[in-house]
């Protein structure tokens, strides 16, 4: 991987756009990265590492998002940062856009702009560039597929942290294997040893259920078996658990099916002896009933001797009244006729009761003849009935004539008063449209000024706050600025304290028989000491935080104090130089005239609308009245015809009604009279029709009476019976006959008579044998049945169990190979003498190969002094596998790394980091890394020592690499040629760049 260019556009500290040439940097093979404190180095990179993987390194990745833009970029410029590098054999360039806050295109206030991604690549045919993807996530896999080494690699292997390695190599194995691991990715092999352990953990379960099963069952089988032999006591897990099961079932099925053969023997015993008394209580109980039934039919017998007069007389009974049932049509028939009868008679007399005397005696066609007479009068009255409805009609019509003429007057009156005063009312309508339509005129001018002066309100008033804003601002810069400067003089003061006792402070590392630092003395006599009051690099790290968190709040502040001069500035240009008061007065009387004018013009459209409904009713007033005078016309030539015809039919009438009050009445009292002699004539010829059907009826019955064989008509009368009585007489004759049969059968049977003669039957005794005899029975079945559940149950427990014995042989097996297996993986077994994870082992072969490629380096740094080596040994009680020591060769022993100096601790670091970018590089399949950064470090060497760095690093370019130094050590300028000087301004970092 080469790094070509690199654009950054409001990212950081760097408020504009710079752009860094990494092909000129890279000619010279090694370059430098320079600039002040907090200018801006280590941005760059995150540049780097954001344009490739779109988050920026390790602690710093909670400045992600919005807060990756640059405080000193203007509003409208967008955070951009664009890489261009090859990999691969491939030219890519990779765009990144945070999410940003910008100005709304319309209106005020911001808005969300999201983050946007750009991929391309180099076609060389073509000669031109070509889109590849704009999505964030497929362009994050496709850089992480090219390059092979995830973000946390990237890291580790191209910028090289410093601190990190040299924590690293004095860590622990544990911390150095937790690194290991993110950057070979050995998480698989953690993942195998865990799969192990849960295989095992597994099978140790299922081991321990199959045996838990098998002891479950053997203590059911124990319940099973009642008073058998104890079981043994047996727990989970014992080796002869399976056999002390089986054999302690075997003997309980045997003892089992001894029991169960005893009980079915008793069992068959008891069923011989409980049919032989079943036998006797039959025989007994059928010799009883048989003389209960023999004493019965001897008591029915004597009842029915009891009985047998009345029986007789029944008999006769029912013979009278079969012979009545000949006369009872005759009797029905004039029963019925004298029912008639009587109803006619009685009809007759109520008729003839509502006629006058004359008629109370005429006879049935004298009744009828007067009838007829009655209703020819009615009819000659119709004609005059006819007149006299035609009359009321008339006096309807002259009624509604005069309603509708009095109407018709007060329309009259209520049209002409209202059209009387139609012009005043018009001319008030339409003064009032006038009046409105001039309100809204002058709303809408109104409305046109209003609108600048409360703009022009709002920003006076915002210019008089941000005047106040304004002076609070630069009060608290010039507050800030002195701050800032007494830190930077107490940090200076202290910086000069500490460098005059800076000898004491080097003594205090001396040890004896080491070489010093400053002279290379390995005996030090006189060691300087620390006076009272001694400032040390704590005390001067703490003032010079202290004058940085000074100078920044300062820099926050002068930017504050911009931002509020420049907003007063525009305010101050759109409100200009009025006063606020006068402003806000002119607002007001502006939105007061708005208000009224308002208000006035509403009542335009309810004078329009009142208009127009005024001149429709001016229209229909007009129309009523005409409509009211052609009617008055029409209405007198219709009373004068009324009254002609009135007069013909009330004369009409006069002589026709006579003494009645009308015509309708006499007809009335006509309708009355014929009714009452009809009806009068109908009921006397009725009671003449009865009267002889009743005659005709008494001859009938005499004569079917006589051939009856009855004396009188009474006689048969009497004897005849209803429904009821005749069904409870032969019910009666019937029981007794039934009864009589019944028990002359019962008396002539041979068997009955013959159980008679026995003696009585001891039923109570034959049943109390029987009952005996069943009660042993049943206890013999249960006894058999309880024999029987025992040795079923333990036949399928023992089969259960045989079944279970024979699938928990594999599963012991399985579980012994597992255990074998995860114990060896975790390092816990006796197989693995070290006691060496499978990650350990895996990440200490990786480990071995990065310190064998960093003594390469090492040696060189050192003169051939130190070496690095990979130890398994074991660390006290706890495991091997990711020791790391140094070789001494002066001294020829093996020592800890945790013993090396400052210097050699940075060098020894750097060629672990180097080291180990070789084998990750290998590790990702051999994508070459031809640029790689080193980030601080360096001030803690001596010139003779950064000389050998120096070296090793240029040796670099023997791999057609580059290297990038990230320092400020003054004497690295000297010595690197080819230099990226990031500068800090007030305005933001710019970088300078200045090739070999």
């Amino acid at each position: 991987m080469r790094l070509h260019r690199l654009d950054i556009a409001a990212f950081g500290p760097f408020g504009g756009t710079e752009s860094v040439d990494f092909d000129d940097l890279s000619a010279a093979g090694l370059f430098l990265l320079h600039g002040p404190t907090g200018a801006g180095k280590t941005s760059v990179l995150d540049a780097v590492c954001y344009a490739l993987y779109g988050s920026v390194p390790g602690a710093r990745q909670s400045g992600q998002g919005m807060n990756l833009r640059s405080d000193h970029a203007a509003p409208s410029t967008r955070t951009e940062v664009r890489l261009e590098l090859t990999v691969a054999g491939r030219r890519l360039e990779i765009t990144r856009q945070p999410p940003w806050e910008r100005p709304k295109k319309r209106g005020t206030g911001t808005t969300i702009e999201k983050a946007q991604s750009w991929l391309r690549e180099y076609d060389a045919v073509a000669g031109s560039w070509k889109d590849l993807s704009r999505s964030h996530q497929e362009i994050g896999e496709e850089i992480t597929q090219v390059l092979g080494m995830s973000r946390e690699q990237f890291c580790q292997v191209v910028l090289l942290p410093q601190g990190d390695f040299a924590r690293f190599l004095r860590a622990d194995a544990e911390a150095r294997g937790r690194l290991l691991g993110r950057l070979f990715d050995t998480h698989h092999f953690a993942a195998v040893e865990k799969r192990l352990a849960d295989r095992r953990r597994e099978t140790e379960a299922r081991v321990r259920e199959g045996d838990a099963a098998l002891l479950a069952d053997a203590h059911r089988m124990q319940q099973a078996a009642g008073d058998a032999p104890d079981l043994p006591e047996l727990a989970p897990g014992d080796p002869g658990l399976a056999d002390a099961v089986l054999a302690w079932a075997a003997v309980a099925r045997s003892t089992a099916r001894e029991r169960l053969t005893i009980a079915h023997c008793a069992r068959a015993a008891a069923e011989s002896a409980r049919a032989a008394a079943d036998r006797v209580l039959a025989d007994v109980r059928e010799r009883a009933r048989l003389q209960r039934r023999f004493a019965e039919a001897r008591e029915r017998a004597a009842r029915l001797e009891e009985r047998a007069d009345a029986h007789r007389e029944d008999r006769a009974r029912m013979e009278r009244a079969r012979k009545a049932e000949a006369v009872a049509p005759a009797l029905e028939l004039r029963d019925a006729a004298e029912a008639d009868h009587r109803r006619a008679t009685a009809e007759e007399e109520d008729a003839r009761a509502r006629l006058e005397g004359a008629y109370a005696d005429a006879g049935a066609a004298g009744l009828a003849a007067a009838a007829r007479r009655a209703s020819e009068e009615l009819g000659a009255l119709e004609s005059a009935r006819r007149a006299e409805r035609r009359l009321a009609v008339l006096r309807t019509e002259q009624a509604e004539l005069d309603s509708e003429e009095r109407a018709d007057e007060g329309v009259l009156q209520d049209a002409e008063g209202w059209l009387a005063e139609w012009e005043s009312t018009r001319a008030a309508l339409q003064s009032r449209i006038e009046s409105a339509q001039e309100a809204a005129a002058r709303a809408e001018q109104l409305a046109v000024r209003r609108e600048p002066a409360e703009q022009r309100l709002a920003a006076a008033r915002q210019r008089d706050q941000l005047g106040r804003d304004t002076d609070e601002a630069q009060a608290r810069v010039l507050r800030l600025a002195e701050r800032a400067a007494q830190a930077r003089t107490h940090w200076l003061d202290l910086k000069e304290q500490r460098l005059s006792g800076i000898a004491a402070e080097l003594a205090a590392g001396l040890v004896e028989g080491q070489p010093c630092a400053v002279c290379g003395g390995t005996e030090h006599p006189e060691p300087a000491q620390k006076v009272a009051g001694h400032v040390d690099r704590e005390a001067e790290e703490e003032a010079l935080a202290a004058f940085q968190r000074a100078d920044e709040e300062r820099a926050g502040a002068e930017r504050q104090l911009g931002l509020a001069q420049r907003a007063l500035a525009a305010a101050g240009a759109e409100a200009g130089d009025a006063p606020t008061e006068r402003l806000a007065a002119t607002a007001a009387e502006l939105e007061r005239e708005h208000t009224q004018a308002r208000r006035r013009a509403v009542d335009l459209h309810p004078a329009q609308e009142a208009l127009l409904h005024a001149e429709q009713e001016r229209d229909r007033r007009a129309a009523a009245r005409q409509e009211a005078a052609v009617r008055a016309a029409s209405r007198e030539t219709r009373r004068d015809t009324l009254a002609r015809e009135r007069a013909t039919l009330e004369a009409e009438l006069t002589q026709a009604r006579g003494d009645a009050e009308s015509v309708a009445e006499l007809a009335g009292r006509l309708e009355a009279w014929a009714a009452k002699l009809g009806g009068a004539a109908e009921a006397a010829r009725v009671a003449d029709d009865t009267a002889q059907r009743l005659k005709d009826a008494d001859a009938r019955l005499a004569d079917a009476a006589f051939r009856a064989g009855f004396d009188t008509p009474r006689d048969a009368a009497a004897a005849v019976l209803d429904d009821a009585a005749h069904r409870d007489l032969q019910h009666r004759l019937d029981a007794w006959q039934s009864e009589e049969a019944a028990v002359r059968a019962v008396l002539a049977e041979p068997e009955t008579a013959a159980a008679a003669e026995q003696p009585p039957a001891d039923l109570a005794t034959a049943e109390r044998d029987a009952e005996a005899a069943t009660r042993r029975l049943q206890d013999a079945v249960s006894a058999w049945d309880a024999a029987e559940r025992r040795r079923t149950e333990l036949d399928r427990l023992s089969a259960r169990a045989a079944v279970s014995v024979r699938g928990l042989a594999p599963l012991r097996e399985e579980y012994d190979r597992v255990a074998r297996m995860a114990g060896l993986a975790a390092g816990t077994s006796a197989d693995n003498e070290r006691r060496m994870r499978l990650e350990a082992y895996v990440l200490a072969a990786r480990l071995e190969q990065v310190a064998a490629a960093a003594t390469v380096r090492l040696q060189r740094m050192s003169s051939g002094r130190y070496t690095l080596v990979h130890s398994d040994d074991r660390a006290g009680r706890g495991r091997s596998g990711l020791g790391l020591h140094v070789v001494d060769a002066w001294t020829g022993r093996e020592r800890d790394t945790a013993t090396l100096s400052g210097g050699e601790t940075f060098f020894a670091s750097l060629a672990l980091a180097l080291g180990l970018a070789d084998v990750v590089t290998d590790e990702a399949g051999g994508v070459r890394l031809d640029t790689l950064f080193i980030d601080e470090g360096f001030g803690s060497l001596d010139d003779q020592t950064l000389d050998e760095v120096l070296d090793v690093l240029d040796a670099l370019r023997e791999r057609d690499r580059s290297v990038g130094i990230v320092s400020h050590v003054a004497d690295l300028r000297r010595r690197v040629h080819a230099q990226l000087e990031v500068v800090k301004e007030r305005t933001g970092s710019v970088v300078r760049q200045r090739g070999r």
